[in-house]
Order: structure tokens, then sequence, then C-alpha cells
């Protein structure tokens, strides 16, 4: 981030605008929203700031700026048409360590003033640096039609009500967890609804019964993150991670879905690559039962789907062992991604009457698997952590009877930028100098589909 983004206290706020023309009118009809004690220096003066006088307590000097006017300034707008003037209030602004913003020239700018959601007590504030400005104007009026009017009814009822649940319930997690609970339950609806006797009546009930519960029981919630892409996450696995208190997460979870997790929470990696487990399965599983039985809402995070070689179900079954409340929530499992993003239908009415997941691990430098069963007309094959394993593979299915002209993918990093497709078939995909740069993560796609992707690729 080039740009660090706060909220400053509006009452502590000592604001000069230098310049009254339309520019700086737009700069104090936004400051002007505050308790920040605003002057005005400009020897002209457009109406819409007249108005703006005659509406708020704001001075106004009709003069040219003077240096004396930053005396006791912590702000400072500069909105005039003289680049002159502009550069020499940004100069001893600066030189008194005072904030100044030159509207329309960010070089001269030591903070910017960000695009507003205004639901208040909730605003939503963005910022492009200054760079796409179109963008962000879509991407506010997208919020803005998404973002309903009554969250501002939401924001008022928790200011109102707030001490008197910190006081009632001293643990910070058993807080969160109650607020959750209101605003996202019948509470929260009856608010909206500007049902506020019906909402006030309900939230004592809540708070009485929070106040009475022994313990904050915790749960853990085995998540789906899906192949990679973070637009593949479910809504459930979304709101769940915004919802953690810690997250348990391995090698196959991309950055950029652990950015969604939400930002208190305690995040845990435990390895998982190949030959190199930072904890070993036993730990983890005994991991996520401890810190559930501290309270903690638990998110164990899992690439594609728990249930898919993900060790889900032996994980659930030591939760149940210890009695922890849990939930599941299967993701997009890596070959429904890796086949959709490499443009290669793991079905297809002339080439796959079937489709069989596999995983091609190795153990003692051997692959145990039903080779028979595999290598099968108009089937598709695909093979989970096979990329050590691709020539025992290749060997193997040609040993009981798939053509050595069988078509092959490997799909590496999938539903990614850095996705990468290397085409081949099982006679010649091992010697293929393309495979060599081929790293894990990496599906492999057996069968006659593979011949699709010159017509069906879409995405690398």
């Amino acid at each position: 981030m080039n740009y660090f983004p706060v909220f400053l206290d509006a009452k502590h706020i000592r604001c000069l605008v230098v310049g009254a023309g339309e520019v700086g009118a737009r700069k104090l009809e936004l400051i002007t929203k505050t308790p920040a004690t605003i002057t005005v220096v400009s020897p002209e003066v457009v109406p819409t700031v007249e108005a703006l006088i005659s509406e708020h307590t704001l001075t106004l000097y009709r003069r040219r700026f003077e240096v004396s006017d930053l005396d006791g300034i912590n702000l400072v707008f500069v909105a005039t048409d003289d680049e002159l003037v502009n550069q020499e209030i940004h100069d001893l602004a600066t030189e008194r360590g005072i904030l100044v913003n030159v509207v329309d020239n960010t070089p001269l700018c030591k903070f910017i003033t960000p695009s507003i959601v205004d639901r208040s007590p909730v605003i939503i504030a963005m910022s492009s640096g200054g760079v796409a400005p179109v963008l962000l104007r879509y991407l506010r009026q997208k919020l803005e039609s998404v973002i309903p009017q009554q969250v501002s009814k939401l924001g008022a009822f928790s200011e109102r009500f707030r001490d008197q649940v910190k006081s009632a319930l001293t643990s910070v997690t058993a807080r969160r967890y109650f607020w959750e609970d209101v605003l996202d339950g019948d509470i929260g609806e009856a608010i909206v609804k500007g049902q506020e006797d019906k909402a006030e009546a309900k939230f004592e009930e809540a708070l009485e019964a929070a106040t009475h519960e022994a313990q904050t029981k915790g749960e853990v919630y085995l998540v789906g993150a899906g192949p990679g892409d973070p637009d593949l996450l479910t809504f459930r696995a979304l709101r769940l991670m915004q919802k953690a208190d810690v997250v348990i997460y391995d090698r196959l979870v991309s950055p950029a879905i652990l950015e969604m997790v939400r930002r208190d929470a305690e995040k845990i990696y435990v390895g998982k690559a190949k030959s190199n487990h930072t904890l070993p399965q036993d730990q983890i599983n005994d991991l996520m039962v401890q810190e559930a039985l501290k309270g903690n809402r638990v998110v164990r995070l899992k690439g594609g789907d728990p249930f898919i070689f993900g060790r889900g179900g032996e994980e659930i079954q030591t939760l149940v062992k210890a009695g922890v409340g849990f939930q599941v929530v299967p993701g997009i499992t890596a070959a429904a991604g890796a086949g959709s993003y490499a443009g290669i239908p793991l079905t297809h009415r002339d080439h796959a009457q079937s489709v069989v997941f596999a995983t091609g691990h190795l153990r003692d430098n051997t692959i145990n698997l039903n080779w028979e069963g595999l290598a099968q007309q108009n089937q598709t094959i695909v093979f989970y952590m096979g990329l050590t394993g691709l020539p025992i593979i290749c060997e193997k299915l040609i040993e009981h009877g798939l053509a050595p002209s069988t078509p092959i993918a490997l799909v590496e990093s999938a539903t990614l930028e850095q996705q990468n497709v290397v085409i081949g078939t099982l006679s010649d995909i091992t010697t293929n100098p393309l495979t060599e740069s081929v790293k894990p993560p990496t599906l492999i796609i057996v069968g006659g589909v593979v011949s699709l992707r010159d017509t069906l690729n879409w995405y690398r």
C-alpha cells in the first residue's frame, strides 16, 4: 500500500481550505459533514460556498492566503487555480508538519481524500491512490447499490447498546460472538425493518441468556477453499472465514484467499508439502481440538474439497471423539477447477462417460492403485499429488491397456494467474522439455477429453 488508510477524529481537526471556487466547494461539502473547525480563505466565493457558510459555523476571510493562516491548523486543502500559490502553501504546510492536500495534484498531496460510502455511523472509504479514479467511481457505485441505507440503523443500535454489552460480557470473544448473532439474526432484521421495540425486547432477552452461559463453546469449521482463485470460494466459506478466531491452513491455500480471513484471526500454518509436513496429521487433529476447547471458532482451511484427498474424514473423527462441534463446508475440488480452467471437460458424450479421481502419491517408490480398473476406454482419470510419480503412472496405464497415444495434461497452479498447462501423450509426456519446469501443485488428467483443449481453452 502506498497510502495508509486511517480515520481521523474530526472533533480535533482544525481545517484550512484555501480557495472557495467550485473545487473548494466540493471539499467543503465533504468536511462540513463532520464537527471539524473550518477556516476558509479566498478573495472570491462561489454561491455554493456562501450557502455552506450560512448553513454551518465556518470562519471566512475574503482575501488572499497569508502565512499566519496556518497557525493552529492541522489539516489543509488547497484549491486555487494559481500553481505558484499552491506550491507555496504546500511547502509551508509541509515544513510545519501539517497534512496538506493540493486538489487534483497528487505529487503535492501528503494525504488524499477517499471515495466514501456513507451509512453513518458506518463509513466505507476507498482509494486507488489517485491512479484509477474511474475504477474507483465504478466500485463505489457497486457498493452503494448493494449496501442498504438501513445499515445506518444497525450502526446506531450497536452504538446505543455497546456499553451495556461491554458491562455484561467481560470477554472480548463473548462480546464479538454476541454481536455477530445479534446483527445476523432476527434482532438485526427487526432493526432494519424499523421495529425498534421488538428489536430491543429480543436484544435484552439475548443479552440475559448470554450473560448466564457458562463458557463460550468453541467449534471447528472444516472449510474447502477451492482450487485457488478466491472468486471460487462459496459464500458460506467466506462468512465462516470472517468469523474465525483461529485459522489452521496448509500450503494449498493461496495467499489471496488468506487475505479474506478475518484480520484479527490467529493464522497457524501447518505445511503439508510433499515429504515436508510442518505438523504431522495427528498433531493437526489435536491442535484443532485444543483451540476449540479454548472457546475459539476454528477454521480448518483446506485447498479444494475437505473430503476429496483432504483427510477431512480423519479430522472430524477426532472432533467427534473429543466432543467438539463442527461444520463441513464443501469446496470446488481441484479436479473440477483444473478441468474447467484448462478447457478440458472431465466428461463428454463422445470421449468419456465416467471420471475417476485417484491419488498418485508415492509410497515406497510405488503407487498402489487398481490399474486395471483405471485403464478403461471412454474414461477420464484425474490424479492428485501425482507429479513425482508421473513416470510410474504412464508406465502402469500403458501396461494395463491404454494406448501410448492417449492424451495427458499436466495442470499446474490451476485457476490462478500463473496456471501452466502441458499437453502430451502417455508415451512422451515424461520426456517433454516443458514437463521439467512443472512444479506442485499439479493435477494430471488422462483421457480423450484432453484433446478438446485446443478448441475449448479459454483461460490460459
